[in-house]
Protein backbone atom coordinates (compact mmCIF):
# COMPACT_ATOMS: atom_id res chain seq x y z
CA UNK A 1 0.00 0.00 0.00
CA UNK A 2 1.48 3.46 -0.84
CA UNK A 3 2.67 6.19 1.72
CA UNK A 4 0.33 8.24 0.96
CA UNK A 5 -2.74 6.73 2.06
CA UNK A 6 -1.39 4.75 5.09
CA UNK A 7 1.37 5.40 7.52
CA UNK A 8 2.53 2.34 9.84
CA UNK A 9 1.82 3.72 13.72
CA UNK A 10 5.73 4.03 14.16
CA UNK A 11 5.95 6.86 11.10
CA UNK A 12 2.96 8.35 12.49
CA UNK A 13 5.03 8.39 16.22
CA UNK A 14 8.53 9.15 14.31
CA UNK A 15 6.38 12.46 13.28
CA UNK A 16 4.86 13.43 16.39
CA UNK A 17 8.04 12.95 17.76
CA UNK A 18 9.70 15.70 15.39
CA UNK A 19 7.50 18.14 16.39
CA UNK A 20 7.65 18.33 19.82
CA UNK A 21 11.00 17.94 20.15
CA UNK A 22 11.91 20.35 16.78
CA UNK A 23 9.00 22.12 16.04
CA UNK A 24 7.75 23.18 12.50
CA UNK A 25 10.39 22.04 9.81
CA UNK A 26 10.25 25.73 8.21
CA UNK A 27 13.23 24.18 6.32
CA UNK A 28 10.88 21.86 4.03
CA UNK A 29 10.59 23.27 0.78
CA UNK A 30 8.11 23.79 -0.76
CA UNK A 31 6.42 23.30 2.76
CA UNK A 32 2.43 22.33 2.33
CA UNK A 33 1.41 25.09 4.86
CA UNK A 34 2.81 27.85 2.90
CA UNK A 35 1.92 26.83 -0.52
CA UNK A 36 -2.14 25.98 0.64
CA UNK A 37 -1.76 29.66 1.80
CA UNK A 38 -1.20 31.17 -0.58
CA UNK A 39 -3.33 28.80 -3.24
CA UNK A 40 -6.23 30.61 -0.93
CA UNK A 41 -4.52 34.19 -1.43
CA UNK A 42 -4.55 33.82 -5.08
CA UNK A 43 -7.65 32.22 -5.45
CA UNK A 44 -9.86 34.78 -3.17
CA UNK A 45 -8.03 37.83 -5.24
CA UNK A 46 -9.06 35.56 -8.67
CA UNK A 47 -12.73 34.53 -7.16
CA UNK A 48 -14.31 37.04 -5.03
CA UNK A 49 -16.42 39.72 -6.28
CA UNK A 50 -18.52 41.16 -3.52
CA UNK A 51 -21.96 39.52 -5.02
CA UNK A 52 -23.42 37.08 -2.21
CA UNK A 53 -24.90 34.71 -4.49
CA UNK A 54 -21.86 34.77 -6.85
CA UNK A 55 -19.16 34.59 -3.67
CA UNK A 56 -21.23 31.11 -2.01
CA UNK A 57 -20.56 29.74 -5.54
CA UNK A 58 -17.02 30.65 -6.18
CA UNK A 59 -16.34 30.02 -2.74
CA UNK A 60 -17.56 26.58 -2.75
CA UNK A 61 -15.28 26.12 -6.16
CA UNK A 62 -12.16 27.05 -4.37
CA UNK A 63 -13.23 24.97 -1.47
CA UNK A 64 -13.31 21.80 -3.33
CA UNK A 65 -10.31 22.86 -5.53
CA UNK A 66 -7.89 23.38 -2.51
CA UNK A 67 -8.22 20.47 -0.43
CA UNK A 68 -8.24 18.60 -3.99
CA UNK A 69 -5.61 19.92 -5.00
CA UNK A 70 -3.67 19.56 -1.41
CA UNK A 71 -4.91 16.06 -1.20
CA UNK A 72 -3.83 14.97 -5.02
CA UNK A 73 -0.19 16.44 -5.14
CA UNK A 74 0.96 14.64 -1.80
CA UNK A 75 -0.70 11.63 -3.27
CA UNK A 76 1.16 12.26 -6.68
CA UNK A 77 4.60 13.08 -4.82
CA UNK A 78 4.31 10.18 -2.59
CA UNK A 79 3.46 7.76 -5.27
CA UNK A 80 6.00 8.64 -7.34
CA UNK A 81 8.64 8.27 -4.43
CA UNK A 82 7.59 5.47 -3.60
CA UNK A 83 8.00 3.66 -7.32
CA UNK A 84 11.46 5.05 -6.82
CA UNK A 85 11.87 3.38 -3.76
CA UNK A 86 9.56 2.28 -0.85
CA UNK A 87 12.43 4.00 1.62
CA UNK A 88 12.07 7.58 -0.13
CA UNK A 89 8.43 7.57 -0.10
CA UNK A 90 8.39 6.73 3.27
CA UNK A 91 10.83 9.31 4.56
CA UNK A 92 8.83 12.26 2.02
CA UNK A 93 5.56 11.01 3.61
CA UNK A 94 7.13 11.20 7.57
CA UNK A 95 8.07 14.80 6.58
CA UNK A 96 4.98 15.81 4.95
CA UNK A 97 3.07 14.37 8.27
CA UNK A 98 5.10 15.94 10.70
CA UNK A 99 4.42 19.41 8.76
CA UNK A 100 0.62 18.63 9.52
CA UNK A 101 1.51 18.85 13.67
CA UNK A 102 1.77 21.55 15.59
CA UNK A 103 2.34 20.56 19.62
CA UNK A 104 5.41 22.47 20.06
CA UNK A 105 4.32 25.49 18.08
CA UNK A 106 1.16 25.93 20.36
CA UNK A 107 2.73 25.18 23.45
CA UNK A 108 5.39 27.53 22.89
CA UNK A 109 3.27 30.39 21.69
CA UNK A 110 1.33 29.36 25.23
CA UNK A 111 4.48 29.49 27.27
CA UNK A 112 5.48 33.02 25.56
CA UNK A 113 2.28 34.75 26.99
CA UNK A 114 2.99 32.80 30.08
CA UNK A 115 6.34 34.10 30.89
CA UNK A 116 5.43 37.69 30.21
CA UNK A 117 2.68 37.34 32.43
CA UNK A 118 5.36 35.96 35.05
CA UNK A 119 7.22 38.83 34.55
CA UNK A 120 4.11 41.20 35.09
CA UNK A 121 5.24 42.58 31.26
CA UNK A 122 1.40 42.91 29.67
CA UNK A 123 2.90 44.22 26.71
CA UNK A 124 4.91 41.98 25.98
CA UNK A 125 2.06 39.18 26.26
CA UNK A 126 -0.15 41.41 24.08
CA UNK A 127 2.57 41.50 21.61
CA UNK A 128 2.26 37.51 21.79
CA UNK A 129 -1.71 37.11 21.83
CA UNK A 130 -1.47 37.14 17.56
CA UNK A 131 0.09 33.97 17.53
CA UNK A 132 -2.81 32.35 19.24
CA UNK A 133 -6.19 34.54 19.64
CA UNK A 134 -7.73 35.95 16.55
CA UNK A 135 -8.99 38.70 19.07
CA UNK A 136 -8.24 42.35 19.64
CA UNK A 137 -4.82 42.28 22.02
CA UNK A 138 -5.43 45.88 22.70
CA UNK A 139 -8.65 44.56 24.50
CA UNK A 140 -7.20 41.98 26.69
CA UNK A 141 -6.59 42.67 30.11
CA UNK A 142 -4.62 40.21 32.38
CA UNK A 143 -6.96 37.83 33.63
CA UNK A 144 -8.47 37.69 29.92
CA UNK A 145 -5.18 37.01 28.35
CA UNK A 146 -5.11 33.93 30.30
CA UNK A 147 -8.41 32.68 29.83
CA UNK A 148 -7.49 33.62 25.99
CA UNK A 149 -4.64 31.29 25.94
CA UNK A 150 -6.40 28.67 27.71
CA UNK A 151 -9.06 28.73 25.21
CA UNK A 152 -6.17 28.65 22.13
CA UNK A 153 -4.67 25.78 23.64
CA UNK A 154 -7.81 23.91 24.17
CA UNK A 155 -9.11 24.25 20.55
CA UNK A 156 -5.96 24.39 19.13
CA UNK A 157 -5.09 21.11 21.15
CA UNK A 158 -7.71 19.34 18.43
CA UNK A 159 -7.13 21.32 15.58
CA UNK A 160 -3.61 21.57 15.69
CA UNK A 161 -2.73 17.95 17.40
CA UNK A 162 -5.36 15.74 17.64
CA UNK A 163 -7.42 16.18 14.35
CA UNK A 164 -4.05 16.17 12.11
CA UNK A 165 -3.08 12.51 14.10
CA UNK A 166 -6.48 10.98 13.41
CA UNK A 167 -6.64 11.83 9.96
CA UNK A 168 -3.07 10.52 9.70
CA UNK A 169 -4.25 7.18 11.01
CA UNK A 170 -7.21 7.08 9.34
CA UNK A 171 -6.02 7.83 5.80
CA UNK A 172 -2.30 8.83 6.18
CA UNK A 173 -0.19 12.21 4.75
CA UNK A 174 -2.90 12.92 2.06
CA UNK A 175 -5.81 12.88 4.61
CA UNK A 176 -3.41 14.94 7.14
CA UNK A 177 -3.12 17.05 4.52
CA UNK A 178 -6.58 16.96 2.86
CA UNK A 179 -7.26 18.22 6.64
CA UNK A 180 -5.11 20.98 6.68
CA UNK A 181 -6.12 22.33 3.77
CA UNK A 182 -9.43 22.69 5.02
CA UNK A 183 -8.53 24.04 8.40
CA UNK A 184 -6.75 26.20 6.88
CA UNK A 185 -9.28 27.71 4.18
CA UNK A 186 -11.38 28.48 7.36
CA UNK A 187 -8.74 30.50 9.17
CA UNK A 188 -8.44 32.39 6.21
CA UNK A 189 -11.76 32.71 4.80
CA UNK A 190 -14.50 30.79 7.06
CA UNK A 191 -15.64 34.09 8.89
CA UNK A 192 -19.01 35.45 9.52
CA UNK A 193 -17.64 39.48 8.61
CA UNK A 194 -19.31 41.23 5.69
CA UNK A 195 -16.28 40.10 3.46
CA UNK A 196 -16.66 36.71 4.06
CA UNK A 197 -20.25 35.48 4.99
CA UNK A 198 -20.77 33.99 1.69
CA UNK A 199 -17.79 33.41 0.44
CA UNK A 200 -15.87 31.79 2.92
CA UNK A 201 -19.56 29.72 3.84
CA UNK A 202 -18.36 26.36 2.53
CA UNK A 203 -15.21 26.51 3.93
CA UNK A 204 -16.30 27.18 7.61
CA UNK A 205 -18.87 24.19 6.93
CA UNK A 206 -16.71 21.85 5.59
CA UNK A 207 -14.62 22.81 8.59
CA UNK A 208 -17.22 21.92 11.18
CA UNK A 209 -17.76 18.41 9.35
CA UNK A 210 -14.25 17.39 9.61
CA UNK A 211 -13.78 18.86 13.26
CA UNK A 212 -16.70 16.56 14.19
CA UNK A 213 -15.37 13.74 15.69
CA UNK A 214 -11.98 14.90 16.77
CA UNK A 215 -13.29 18.14 18.36
CA UNK A 216 -15.26 15.32 20.81
CA UNK A 217 -12.10 12.58 20.47
CA UNK A 218 -10.02 16.11 21.90
CA UNK A 219 -12.52 16.46 25.09
CA UNK A 220 -12.08 13.06 26.31
CA UNK A 221 -8.54 13.03 26.03
CA UNK A 222 -8.58 16.33 28.30
CA UNK A 223 -10.80 14.85 30.66
CA UNK A 224 -8.37 11.60 30.68
CA UNK A 225 -5.57 14.36 30.91
CA UNK A 226 -7.38 16.18 33.56
CA UNK A 227 -7.49 13.13 35.67
CA UNK A 228 -3.95 12.06 35.57
CA UNK A 229 -3.28 15.30 36.43
CA UNK A 230 -4.99 16.20 39.23
CA UNK A 231 -7.83 13.77 39.94
CA UNK A 232 -10.13 16.34 38.12
CA UNK A 233 -11.34 14.22 35.23
CA UNK A 234 -15.27 13.86 36.81
CA UNK A 235 -15.30 17.82 37.00
CA UNK A 236 -13.55 17.87 33.78
CA UNK A 237 -16.79 15.30 32.20
CA UNK A 238 -19.46 16.92 34.09
CA UNK A 239 -18.79 20.57 32.93
CA UNK A 240 -18.24 19.30 29.15
CA UNK A 241 -21.63 17.78 29.12
CA UNK A 242 -23.34 20.28 30.56
CA UNK A 243 -21.14 23.68 28.76
CA UNK A 244 -19.99 22.29 25.53
CA UNK A 245 -23.20 22.50 23.42
CA UNK A 246 -23.10 26.43 25.13
CA UNK A 247 -20.83 27.52 22.25
CA UNK A 248 -21.66 29.05 19.57
CA UNK A 249 -19.40 26.29 17.28
CA UNK A 250 -20.68 22.93 17.39
CA UNK A 251 -16.67 21.70 17.78
CA UNK A 252 -14.87 24.28 19.93
CA UNK A 253 -17.04 23.95 22.74
CA UNK A 254 -16.22 20.67 23.69
CA UNK A 255 -12.58 20.77 24.15
CA UNK A 256 -12.29 24.54 25.74
CA UNK A 257 -15.56 22.95 28.27
CA UNK A 258 -13.50 19.68 29.35
CA UNK A 259 -10.47 22.02 29.85
CA UNK A 260 -12.85 24.73 31.82
CA UNK A 261 -13.74 22.07 34.30
CA UNK A 262 -10.14 20.48 34.12
CA UNK A 263 -8.66 23.64 35.50
CA UNK A 264 -11.66 24.84 37.62
CA UNK A 265 -11.89 27.92 35.75
CA UNK A 266 -14.31 29.79 34.01
CA UNK A 267 -13.69 30.36 30.10
CA UNK A 268 -16.12 32.40 27.66
CA UNK A 269 -17.39 35.33 28.29
CA UNK A 270 -17.27 38.96 26.56
CA UNK A 271 -14.02 39.18 23.59
CA UNK A 272 -13.41 42.53 21.19
CA UNK A 273 -12.97 40.95 17.28
CA UNK A 274 -12.28 43.52 15.00
CA UNK A 275 -13.50 46.28 17.47
CA UNK A 276 -16.85 44.75 18.25
CA UNK A 277 -17.88 43.36 20.95
CA UNK A 278 -19.18 39.82 21.35
CA UNK A 279 -20.90 38.62 24.51
CA UNK A 280 -19.53 33.99 24.25
CA UNK A 281 -21.58 31.75 26.57
CA UNK A 282 -19.59 31.06 29.81
CA UNK A 283 -18.38 27.75 30.19
CA UNK A 284 -16.89 26.12 33.40
CA UNK A 285 -17.69 27.48 37.40
CA UNK A 286 -15.47 29.74 39.16
CA UNK A 287 -13.76 27.66 41.78
CA UNK A 288 -10.09 29.24 41.94
CA UNK A 289 -9.06 32.47 40.94
CA UNK A 290 -7.37 32.91 37.44
CA UNK A 291 -3.90 33.49 37.50
CA UNK A 292 -1.04 32.29 35.20
CA UNK A 293 -0.72 28.92 36.69
CA UNK A 294 -3.84 27.92 34.50
CA UNK A 295 -1.60 28.71 31.56
CA UNK A 296 1.03 26.21 33.13
CA UNK A 297 -1.93 23.71 33.65
CA UNK A 298 -3.70 23.86 30.45
CA UNK A 299 -0.03 22.79 28.72
CA UNK A 300 0.71 20.09 30.65
CA UNK A 301 -3.34 19.06 30.20
CA UNK A 302 -2.69 19.48 26.54
CA UNK A 303 0.34 17.47 26.44
CA UNK A 304 -0.77 14.83 28.53
CA UNK A 305 -4.26 14.42 26.36
CA UNK A 306 -1.39 14.34 23.32
CA UNK A 307 0.06 10.95 24.33
CA UNK A 308 -3.47 9.66 25.58
CA UNK A 309 -4.78 10.64 21.97
CA UNK A 310 -2.00 8.97 20.13
CA UNK A 311 -2.01 5.42 22.58
CA UNK A 312 -5.57 5.27 22.19
CA UNK A 313 -5.71 5.54 18.16
CA UNK A 314 -3.20 3.32 17.98
CA UNK A 315 -4.46 0.41 20.25
CA UNK A 316 -7.69 0.76 18.51
CA UNK A 317 -6.09 0.62 14.47
CA UNK A 318 -3.98 -2.50 15.97
CA UNK A 319 -7.24 -3.96 17.17
CA UNK A 320 -9.22 -3.57 13.86
CA UNK A 321 -6.14 -4.60 12.05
Amino acid sequence: MTHALHLSTTLIALALLFDVVLGDPRWFLPHPARMIGAAISWGEDLLRTGDGQQDLRRGTVLTAAVVALSAGVAWAIIGICDRIDPGLGALLALAIAWTTLAARGLDSAAREVQDALVRDDEPAARRAMPALVGRDPGSLDHDAMIRATVESVAENASDGVIAPLLFLFVAGPVGAIAYKAINTLDSMVGHRDERYIYFGRCAARLDDLANWVPARVTALCIIGASEAWARRGAIAYSVWRRDAGKHESPNAGHPEAAMAGGLGIQLGGAAVYGGEKIQRAVLGEVECPVTVDAIAGARTIFKIATLIAFVGIAVIRAAIV
